[in-house]
């Protein structure tokens, strides 16, 4: 089944999909700070997890564009303390509420369906770990022992291999990060045992999960519901009639739509977000949806060869009034945040709009220096259309 089309309800223009977005994002209005990050997580859904640090961690600076500059400690308690979320394969591996642990039982059956992760380890390897972490967990793969620093899964130790093999499957839970490391439990310890007792079934599960991301998303496409969970066309299909989501028609898109009727039932107001954001925020993750919705062509360039690079190694989009107007290239000297390069979109450089443009840029940058703790601002080079 392909993208069939719905019985239309309600027809949007792009303008009115792009401020519902970015107030179900947390970028537009004043809920956004509510619950602080837990409050923030729930309304996301899910946040990607990324190991390269800039200015900050991707989850941190996620965080901090819906939060402001709320401490760094805070973040990190926010989102892990008290066993509150767990981490899991969602849009990459992500950060979730742990209220959703029961919703990804038909992606750990799919494992163990598979039987294996990247190759088969004994099953008395499987076993060790188990013990290891009845005994003396939570672990780090350092606990375990033979982990390897770093480097790609084919020179991972099969103790690792297996601890992730049952992270997969649900035996093992990451409900924290230490120094980076995941430290793993045994999900009957971890897991509330409320949560650990359902067991719904795939269909339950997809629907759940469809009805979350219509609600992150506010509007998409069948190809962006499925995305926000990298979940397949074909699941969306077997279960969009189920999940209370209403079929709208956005002006200027190829493909149907769905809704968030709670989404529809009020105007999106309130002061727009002016901020860095993450190249791995869920505003940006879908490159091909942040194309249609904010004509924005966004890449990460982080794994460009460098003389390959147009914008830079760690380009964070800059958004002020809820438009994606320009690229920030960031790096940190001592205490001096560097905008290494700074692209403005041909929109934000013409003459009626560069000194908002610029006015805008100057208040991302030094919100940014200060939450890192830097005191400084420098801007090496700004690559703009016209005369900006």
């Amino acid at each position: 089944m392909t993208d069939a089309a719905p019985r239309v309800e309600t027809e949007l223009s792009a303008d009115q999909v792009r401020r519902l977005q970015l107030r179900a994002q947390g970028l537009l209005g004043a809920g956004a700070r509510r619950g602080g990050v837990p409050g923030m997580l729930r309304r996301l859904g899910a946040v990607q997890l990324d190991t390269i640090s800039v200015l900050a961690r991707s989850h941190e600076l996620i965080a901090y564009a819906r939060l402001g500059a709320v401490g760094r400690d805070a973040v990190e308690a926010g989102y892990w303390g008290g066993h509150r979320t767990f981490e899991y394969w969602a849009h990459a591996a992500s950060i979730l509420p742990m209220e959703d642990w029961p919703h990804f039982a038909f992606r750990r059956r799919a494992f163990l369906r598979r039987g294996w992760r990247w190759h088969k380890v004994s099953p008395s390897v499987c076993d060790d770990v188990r013990a290891l972490l009845r005994s003396s967990g939570p672990l780090t793969t350092r606990d375990l022992g033979g982990a390897k620093a770093g480097g790609d899964w084919w020179q991972w130790s099969d103790h690792k291999i297996a601890i992730e093999w049952l992270l997969d499957t649900g035996e093992v839970v990451c409900t924290e990060r230490t120094g980076w490391r995941r430290r793993y439990d045994l999900a009957e310890r971890a897991v509330p045992g409320r949560l650990l007792a359902q067991d719904p079934d795939d269909t339950a599960c997809l629907t759940h999960l469809v009805r979350e991301a219509g609600r992150a998303l506010a509007v998409g496409t069948r190809a962006d519901l499925a995305d926000h969970y990298r979940l397949r066309g074909d699941q969306v299909d077997a279960v969009i009639g189920e999940t209370g989501l209403v079929p709208v028609a956005v002006r200027g898109w190829k493909h149907p739509a769905w809704a968030d009727p709670e989404a529809l039932a009020s105007e999106p107001r309130g002061r727009h977000a002016t901020t860095l954001l993450s190249p791995f925020d869920s505003l940006v993750w879908d490159r091909a949806r942040t194309s249609r919705v904010f004509g924005f062509d966004h890449r990460l360039e982080a794994y460009v060869p460098k003389a390959k690079r147009v914008h830079g190694y760690f380009v964070m989009p800059l958004l002020a009034g809820g438009r994606l107007i320009g690229r920030v290239d960031p790096a940190r000297e001592g205490r001096t945040l560097v905008a290494k390069q700074v692209s403005f979109e041909p929109h934000a450089a013409t003459p009626a709009r560069a000194e908002r443009s610029m006015a805008a840029l100057r208040e991302a940058l030094e919100t940014a220096a200060g939450w890192v703790g830097c005191d400084d601002v420098r801007i090496e080079r700004i690559v703009a259309p016209g005369d900006l």
